[in-house]
């Protein structure tokens, strides 16, 4: 099983550890699947821990450390170039739409837009996934 956890997932593996997004990153540490990343996702992961609101919750260091794990230990996808088949809502999400697409893999958020496209594409919430497991 494939999976592109989007930038709000794996940030909030570190805003509450016992939520399913932590659980999920906890998982894949175990190998229980495979988790897609590529520069177009970690550049985003790392701007959102660069804020001055997320600074304030979670340590730079722990941020820092997370950032190289994904980038270390996750599989790597370049960021593919082509237009999605399906859109979403909010066009700054569009390219986790083809990642996902490209690799295969379930696309893996929060986001009620991108939740919204269920019936079009394999997008599910991070506790969905995380039962999915079981």
């Amino acid at each position: 099983m494939r999976a592109v956890l989007d930038a709000n997932a794996l940030v909030a593996a570190l805003l509450s550890r016992s939520g399913a997004p932590a659980q999920l990153v906890e998982r894949w540490l175990l190998g229980e699947f495979e988790l897609i990343v590529s520069r177009r996702l970690l550049k985003e992961v790392e701007r959102t821990f660069a804020s001055q609101k997320l600074q304030r919750r979670v340590a730079l260091e722990d941020a820092r450390a997370f950032c190289e794990l994904l980038a270390s230990l996750a599989e790597y996808v370049p960021d593919p170039e082509a237009a999605p088949s399906v859109r979403s809502r909010d066009p700054g999400d569009d390219y986790l739409i083809v990642l996902a697409a490209a690799a295969q893999a379930t696309l893996v958020t929060g986001d009620a837009h991108l939740l919204e496209l269920a019936r079009r594409i394999p997008v599910v919430s991070p506790r969905a996934f995380l039962d999915g497991l079981a």
